[in-house]
């Protein structure tokens, strides 16, 4: 215990002495970490305002002195720069603020105008049904709702329609039956088959298989005798043998009662007689057809029935089809001979031998009127043959006459040898039957074939002949109709008829003879044509080529081509932002307007030629707006041309809303194509693309097509040729056709003014690149010439517009020869084109003002520019003028311009004049 607390009291005051030690130090360092930085502090700060300014250590310094030193500049330059964007941002900030606030205030406002303008769209919506139905309304008040009317066929026994007075009184208001042939009927006949009848033995072999033929190509024959509209019976001509006598005609008048669709009287029945020989008997004469009524080229004046019965063409060519290149050309005007006839009249030729000269028609008058006036006629022909004032041919007898009908002139010679005497002549006489009671005769029907097939302008001689088809066909156009008491005047008419006049005759008969009577096919079409324009049913249209579209796949927007859309200021046209339309299709109406559009193809020489008021041709589907661009009428409301920008966005004229179809001929150039097509981008008034794809190989699989916004139409064709460029292809909906190779490279100013153009002349081509025709004094032939020149007479259709009239043309009428020497040739379709244009409407093309060269640069070479190229086409138009007998290409001086496209003229090229 001792040893305890003697250790707690010795070791007591070191435990003491060693708190206190640490409470100074602890004391010393509180002091030592606060006071003395304060004291070192206030100690600096003494010494710097004891030295002034100048010799401060630690304070700051005037005039930005501190940056002066080296460590710290670049740090003071960063600070400047950081200053200085924080106060941009912050102007930057607030400047932002208020945009956002005034975009709030507009957004606001757009609401408040969104939902003003949608109360006003619901408003015009309801103003616009509202509208619609009073219009519809009005309409139904105001106008009766038409339909098709309900086609009533008659039972088979039922007669129909009660009987005439006679025979002699048939006429079509009497005698046929219009219920069975409604306006919208299509003209359904129905032909017996001769073979299945007894009187089938005795017609002429030939005469049945030719119209046989004719029958199975007809698009008006039905297998479907309950529809018929008309029924067709073959009767003639019939051939007599020794062994088979012909029927009697109480026989054969039997045989027509017992056929099955007789009806007890023969209504709505045609008997068609075709007659091969010069010499064919009237054997329906004394046949009592009741209603039926009779074709055939022979008729008494008692026997026929005008307006009922029809006069017919001779059968010449039944089986065989004309030779265009044996047919002699109609250039020169006058030929050998003024005129020339070869015949024989037995009596009449013994009458004028035995008398003096004749006497003038004013002394005979004052006695008895002659019975015949060949005597005078024989008489007359030869004081003009003997005055030798004109080479004239006149010949009365006949080393080998042909059988004829009494009192007819009969045929001399063998058809070759007359036809060889008609190629040297201008005009021939066709003498008609001195006995006025027999109207029509094959022999003047042989005649005028004859006359018409190698370009001798009939004369005909009596004013009671009745000649083929006279009803519809106006024969003044291409023959001189003279009463035979003028036979005195004759030669002086004949010699007062101009060059032209007689030209314009000559190619109207051509067409004449080529149309209606050249064929077997063409001699049955217009005896239906007949009927069917008599009883007024419109004619069906021509079939349009049915395109068989080739899929593609469509790639990426197509751009735009700065060359191209360059145009400056110039406004093309608008944008169309609704689909493509169409233009309107006119099948053939009643109307007065419809019958005016055809009035200016009456003098159309060619043999497309429609008359106006007895269409015997085919319609086609734009035939009623081909020339005209509609009444004239137009609202207000549809746009006017104006001038300045009004003119440039609108189309104006009587057709202000017209668009038109591209059709490009391809062949396996597929880089060139696409580029052709991009450049199509954005052209107004575009309807479609119709791409013609001529090559039997598909296109790449991979090949994208460029999106231009509108259909792109990619047509396979049958075989690679350069025909399928005018083809009439269902796809084109336009009147309009832009047909454009597929290297051309037009910039869209030019389309548009070769487009406003061709709207002005719609029957003409219309295009860029033109060419001309020259004659070769040294080789007496025909040359094409592309050289450049102030004349011009085609326009290449590898840049053109045309009317789709001319596609139907060109590829259903025109002479399949024209369209194989161009297959041949892989050449020349565009010759052809301008050929079948010009021969129809008797102009020359328009040319439009382009650069001097279209064709796209680096594209590959094309067929144009072989050797051989420039040779085939010489061949061709001397070929084509064989084929239409004469040139039909003419000259013209004229171009047309626009003061807004500004042509950059070479100097050696200023020589022309330029019409604006």
């Amino acid at each position: 215990m001792q040893r305890n607390g003697g250790g707690v009291g010795a070791g007591g005051q070191p435990w003491v002495l060693r708190r206190v030690r640490l409470t100074w130090l602890s004391f010393m360092l509180v002091f030592i970490l606060v006071f003395f930085p304060l004291i070192a502090h206030y100690y600096l700060t003494t010494i710097d305002e004891a030295g002034g300014p100048e010799k401060r250590i630690f304070g700051p310094r005037p005039g930005g002195e501190l940056c002066e030193t080296k460590h710290v500049q670049d740090l003071c330059r960063i600070r400047e720069s950081v200053s200085e964007e924080l106060l941009q941002l912050e102007a930057k900030r607030q400047e932002l603020n208020g945009e956002i606030a005034r975009l709030n205030l507009r957004i606001e406002a757009c609401k408040r105008s969104i939902d003003s303008a949608k109360q006003d769209l619901l408003q015009l919506k309801n103003v616009i049904s509202q509208t619609e139905h009073s219009y519809k309304e009005l309409m139904a008040q105001n106008q009766p709702k038409l339909s098709l009317p309900v086609r009533l066929l008659p039972d088979k026994e039922d007669p129909g329609l009660p009987p005439p007075r006679s025979a002699r009184a048939c006429r079509l208001r009497s005698c046929f039956d219009y219920a069975r042939c409604p306006l919208t009927s299509g003209f359904p006949v129905y032909v017996y088959d001769t073979a299945s009848y007894p009187w089938g033995e005795y017609v002429d072999p030939l005469v049945k298989q030719a119209f046989a033929a004719s029958v199975k190509s007809n698009i008006y024959v039905t297998d479907n005798p309950s529809i018929a509209c008309l029924y067709v019976l073959l009767v003639g001509e019939l051939q007599e043998s020794p062994s088979s006598p012909l029927p009697a005609p109480s026989e054969l008048e039997k045989q027509l009662k017992a056929l099955p669709y007789w009806r007890s009287d023969g209504h709505n029945h045609l008997l068609v007689h075709l007659s091969r020989k010069s010499m064919t008997q009237n054997f329906l004469y004394n046949v009592s057809t009741g209603r039926a009524a009779v074709a055939q080229s022979t008729f008494l004046e008692q026997q026929y029935r005008e307006g009922f019965d029809l006069v017919v063409s001779p059968l010449v060519h039944a089986l065989s089809e004309p030779n265009f290149l044996e047919v002699p050309p109609q250039v020169p005007v006058k030929r050998k001979y003024l005129f020339t006839f070869q015949g024989e009249k037995v009596e009449s030729l013994r009458s004028s031998l035995q008398e003096g000269p004749p006497q003038s028609f004013e002394e005979e008058m004052e006695g008895d009127p002659p019975a015949d006036y060949d005597d005078r006629i024989i008489g007359t022909l030869k004081a003009v043959q003997d005055s030798h004032l004109d080479q004239v041919l006149v010949e009365f007898t006949c080393k080998s006459p042909r059988p004829s009908l009494p009192t007819e002139w009969a045929l001399c010679g063998e058809r070759e040898e007359r036809l060889e005497v008609l190629k040297a002549s201008t005009f021939t006489l066709v003498i008609s039957p001195g006995d006025g009671q027999l109207v029509a005769s094959v022999g003047c029907g042989m005649r005028l074939f004859e006359a018409l097939e190698v370009g001798a302008i009939p004369v005909v001689l009596g004013d009671h002949a009745r000649l083929p088809y006279h009803q519809l066909i106006r024969w003044s156009e291409a023959t001189i109709m003279v009463p035979k008491p003028r036979i005195t005047e004759l030669h002086f008419l004949l010699r007062s008829l101009s060059d032209n006049d007689l030209l314009a005759m000559r190619r109207q008969g051509r067409f004449l003879w080529e149309t209606y009577f050249s064929t077997s096919e063409n001699v049955l079409s217009t005896i239906l044509a007949s009927v069917r324009t008599s009883i007024q049913v419109p004619a069906a249209p021509i079939r349009e080529e049915p395109a068989q579209e080739i899929p593609h796949k469509a790639g990426k927007m197509a751009g735009t081509d700065a060359n191209l859309a360059d145009n400056g200021d110039l406004d093309l046209g608008p944008v169309e932002t609704e689909p493509p339309y169409a233009s309107p299709r006119f099948l053939r109406n009643f109307t007065y307007t419809s019958a005016e559009t055809y009035q200016t193809w009456n003098r159309a020489p060619g043999p497309f030629h429609l008359f106006p008021h007895t269409p015997l041709d085919p319609v086609l589907p734009s035939e009623a707006k081909f020339l005209g661009s509609g009444t004239g009428f137009r609202p207000i409301a549809g746009g006017t041309g104006g001038s300045g920008k009004e003119f440039q966005a609108s189309l104006g004229g009587n057709v202000p809303r017209e668009q038109f179809t591209v059709v490009m001929l391809t062949y396996e150039r597929e880089e060139v194509l696409m580029n052709s097509l991009e450049r199509l981008n954005g052209l107004p008034y575009l309807n479609k693309v119709v791409v013609v794809w001529n090559s039997p190989k598909p296109p790449s699989d991979d090949l994208l097509w460029p999106d231009i916004g509108l259909p792109i139409v990619v047509v396979r064709t049958e075989k690679n040729s350069l025909n399928n460029r005018f083809l009439p292809w269902d796809t084109v909906e336009t009147e309009a056709i832009l047909s454009i190779d597929d290297d051309a490279h037009l910039r869209h100013d030019e389309i548009m003014f070769g487009f406003r153009v061709w709207r002005e002349a719609r029957d003409r081509i219309v295009g860029f690149p033109g060419r001309f025709h020259a004659w070769d004094v040294n080789h007496q032939s025909w040359l094409y010439n592309s050289n450049y020149s102030c004349e011009l007479s085609m326009v290449l259709t590898g840049a053109a517009f045309f009317h789709k009239y001319y596609a139907y043309l060109y590829s259903y009428v025109m002479p399949q020869a024209i369209r194989d020497m161009v297959d041949d040739y892989i050449n020349c379709e565009d010759i052809a084109m301008n050929f079948l244009v010009s021969h129809i409407t008797r102009k020359p093309p328009i040319k439009v003002t382009s650069r001097w060269t279209f064709r796209c640069p680096g594209c590959p070479q094309a067929l144009s520019h072989d050797d051989s190229h420039f040779h085939e086409r010489h061949k061709c138009i001397n070929f084509f003028v064989k084929v239409y007998g004469y040139m039909p290409l003419l000259y013209t001086q004229f171009r047309v311009d626009s003061v807004l496209f500004k042509t950059r003229l070479p100097h050696d090229k200023t020589k022309c004049f330029k019409f604006i």
